[in-house]
Parts: C-alpha cells; structure tokens; sequence
C-alpha cells in the first residue's frame, strides 16, 4: 500500500456531556486539524453507528461538514456498528492510498446519554440477529454467554476476570478525557449488581458521548499506517464456529500483520475492545498476543500494565475512557498515535514504537485492526 501517515489527532472528554452530537464532533476535528498544521483537506469521512435513532440526525456526513464550514469538501459517512470510527479511519486511508486525496480528515462519534438506558440498549440490539432478538437476546446476556463459554473452557476464575477492569480504571484514572478516573479494586467488581450472568456491572462498559478525530495526509509525518485489515462473521452467535474466540478479529489481524510485514512480538502498545472486559482477554489470543486461555497469565503477572512487557489499552479501554459507540474505534487510534509521539503523559507507554488498535463491531462480527509505526 502506499505511504499514509497520520497529521493528527483530536479527541473530546468522554462521558455525560451537555454538548450536542455536531459541536462534539467539530471539537475534535479542530484538535486535529490544528495538531496537523493544516485547515483544508480533500476528503471528510464520518463514523456514527445510529444518529437517526440517538439524536434523530440524518444525512449527517453533509450536516457535519456545513457546521465545519466545509459545505463543498467531498464527504461521506460510514456505519460498521461500534467498530464505526475505526471503519472510517480505514476508508480515508484507502482514499489516500489509491490517490483520491492527498489529505483526509477523519471525524467519529456518539451522542447517547439524552436517551433513557432501556432505550440506548434497544437500539444497540440493532446489532444483534433479528431471531436473536425476538426470542430476547440482548448485548450483555449475549457477552455474558461468550463469557461463560470462554471462563468454563479455560477455568478462570471470577477473580481473574475482575483484574481487566481493575487495570482499565487505575489506566483512566490517569487519562483526563476519560468517563471515569477513579481507580477500583476486585472486590468492588464482585461486590456491583450482576447486569447478565456472570458479568456484572463494573465489568461491562458505560454509555457515554463524546468524539475523536484524526488527520490523514500522503505526505511523510511521525506516524505511519503500517497496516489495516478487517473480518467479518455471522451476526447470529448461534451460527459462530467458536464461543471463546472471534474469528473476525483473527482475519483482520491476519490482514493488517501481512501489510505491515511485522509479527504480533512486534507490537508495544496495544488499544483493544473491552465493552466487555473478558473480552479484552479473548481478543489478545485472537491478536496472537498471547496463548489461547493464556492472556489471563499475562493479566495476573502485570504484563498488560503501563509498566509491563505489553501494555493494554494505557487509555482506559471503553470500560473507564467510555464507550460513545461510534467513535470508540477512532479513539483507540488517536491513544495509539500519542502514545508512539510520545505525548499520553501520565500514561506513557516506554520506547513504543508500533501501537495496535483492535476494534469489534456489534459482538464481533465486523471488526478491524490497525497497526501503526512511528515513521
């Protein structure tokens, strides 16, 4: 693939925000224009998974970039669920890359809190398989399944399971545009209410708003995009060949390793999807990061740490940074890209050099990876 690099980056606090979804995303895109020097691009992409339902927004591409005061830059949006934002940063790379645009802006987000739980959970079951949901499968009881299988296969134990969120929050607690930063402990985990047998509550991420942004240019920065790939699988989790593994994951990590000619020992700095938290363990053996049932070693001996040997979403994850579903995935990347510049302060990850961003759409049926390498 061509050289693609990334000029910037922007993000908003995540969490229960007064501004609305446009204003959000225009925060976050001025962060990245401005951190890339820059204040035309050729190309606007747009990572929302539902304004329609959340904010009763459509046509939002266009909306978007008139509020920008871009009204004639080419522009468009795209929709891959939760993996939203992470969809988007792979389309304006693939602009660039086969010379429709020399530059790009990249914009993601959610506005979800103005809506009352019960109605966000019903239209994040949108992802789910229609006869799934009619027999009343939601997103939790689905990751609570997935859970189950993994934690009975592999004999873990609650307690070790607890320590993902643990790490994930003592993380956020150092990032200051995180939902939540403040530290728990394991027994605060096992202690909060059950929300699907066996996850619990501090176990399954918030509903939060915010946005992120990136710059993609052609032209040589300090960041490059070494690699992307994508997988897909059956949206009906009774159609899966595997309960304790996504082999969407796997296919996109195949993809992206093979276009960075790198293997998986060669990632410092990892972002992966955790809405869930089991599932952070599950994705880093789908990565080849780790062993198949093996992650929760890694987890106990503190090798997913800050200060350990691979450090695991240094940003909070989606369980403390937040989960404003769309632009989760791009936020990730933007976590990435501070983190290989040498700019996540409290949370700076030591000598990285290549970052990993793994994003999962609906319960992993669309998902991404992106590698990136400092130039």
């Amino acid at each position: 693939m061509p050289a693609v690099y990334v000029a910037g980056v922007g993000c908003t606090r995540f969490g229960r925000l007064e501004a609305p979804l446009l204003p959000l995303l225009a925060a976050a895109a001025a962060q990245a224009l401005k951190d890339a020097a820059l204040e035309e691009v050729d190309l606007i992409v747009l990572g929302t998974m539902n304004p329609e339902e959340f904010t009763g927004d459509g046509m939002l591409a266009p909306l978007f970039a008139s509020f920008l005061g871009k009204a004639y830059t080419p522009g468009f949006r795209v929709e891959t669920g939760t993996s939203s934002g992470a969809a988007a940063f792979f389309a304006a790379a693939s602009a660039i890359a086969a010379g429709f645009a020399r530059t790009a802006l990249v914009v993601a987000g959610e506005k979800m809190t103005d809506l009352p739980t019960p109605r966000v959970a019903e239209i994040l079951s949108r992802m789910i398989d229609p006869t799934e949901r009619r027999y009343g499968a939601t997103m939790p009881a689905l990751a609570a399944i997935v859970t189950r299988a993994y934690a009975e296969t592999y004999h873990l134990h609650a307690r070790e399971l607890a320590l993902v969120p643990v790490k994930n929050h003592r993380n956020g607690s150092r990032n200051p545009l995180a939902h939540f930063q403040g530290e728990i402990t394991v027994s605060d985990v096992l202690g909060s209410r059950l929300i699907a047998d066996p996850l619990r509550l501090y176990e399954v991420c918030p509903i939060s708003d915010g946005a992120a942004a990136a710059v993609l240019t052609a032209e040589r920065r300090a960041v490059r995009v070494a690699g992307l790939g994508q997988g897909s699988d059956h949206v009906a989790l009774r159609h899966r060949r595997s309960l304790t593994s996504f082999r969407a994951t796997q296919e996109a990590a195949r993809r992206a390793y093979a276009m960075a000619g790198l293997r998986p020992a060669a990632v410092r700095v990892a972002e992966v999807h955790d809405a869930f938290t089991p599932f952070e363990l599950i994705t880093m053996e789908d990565l080849g990061l780790a062993e198949a049932g093996k992650a929760v070693r890694a987890l106990v001996r503190g090798e997913m740490a800050l200060e350990g040997r691979l450090p695991v979403n240094p940003s909070g994850g989606l369980k403390a940074r937040g989960h404003p579903v769309g632009a989760s995935g791009l936020a990730q990347i933007a976590e990435i890209v501070r983190q290989l510049r040498g700019e996540a302060g409290g949370r700076q990850v030591r000598e990285a050099r290549v970052g990993l961003a793994q994003s999962t759409g609906g319960l992993a049926s669309v998902n991404w990876v992106t590698i990136l390498a400092r130039s």
